[in-house]
């Protein structure tokens, strides 16, 4: 019978998570990862594999912690027009907040992701299918309830978020200057005919 794991799983993982959000894949060593979850090599590669399977993890539990959890708290908490405000305007209160400059773990495995990479490649698509899912339902609940005209196009709409979304991450990541990120999300909700929340101000009033 083996022995017992002598760790929390969660907060090594935790620890795998943010050392590859910062440093990235292909940056991070297993040394890295050893140190920073107070693991040997040996002990690392027995409960988590290697280096990609780890990393796979670690974004598994990134996105669990970020991106699923704001999807599934702001459908919870706001009609479907605030929700979208309300998701993009806590994506850019954390891109400007981001002190680091640490951006998206999501963003920052597209742009690292390789052609000859298409499992990575597929686990980012995926993601990004989940966020345009989220903006297409929503779109399309608002439109029910008339709070965003018939004449938008739910799928152009949500493609058009999606992209905003993604590409203020990489831009804050460079030019954290709040015009500018502030100003990307408030034209893409515009194009809904939605409002952007004044500074101090909640997303969902």
């Amino acid at each position: 019978m083996g022995r017992p794991r002598q760790f929390d799983e969660k907060v090594v993982l935790d620890a795998a998570t943010d050392v590859f959000w910062t440093k990235g894949y292909e940056a991070t060593s297993t040394r890295d990862l050893s140190d920073c979850m107070g693991l040997t090599h040996a002990s690392l590669y027995n409960a988590f594999g290697d280096k990609r399977a780890l990393f796979i993890r670690a974004l598994d539990n990134y996105l669990d912690r970020s991106l699923r959890e704001r999807i599934t708290r702001v459908e919870a908490t706001f009609p479907p027009d605030r929700a979208i405000v309300a998701f993009l305007h806590e994506v850019v209160e954390r891109s400007l907040g981001d002190a680091e400059q640490r951006g998206c773990m999501l963003v920052n495995s597209a742009l690292e992701a390789r052609s000859d990479d298409p499992e990575l490649r597929s686990i980012v698509a995926a993601e990004t299918t989940v966020i345009e899912d989220f903006f297409r339902r929503s779109i399309l609940a608002a439109q029910k309830t008339g709070e965003i005209s018939l004449e938008v196009s739910a799928d152009d709409s949500a493609r058009l978020l999606l992209s905003a979304q993604l590409g203020l991450r990489v831009l804050a990541r460079v030019r954290s200057d709040r015009p500018l990120i502030e100003g990307i999300a408030r034209s893409a909700v515009a194009t809904l005919g939605l409002t952007w929340p004044s500074q101090g101000s909640e997303p969902g009033g």
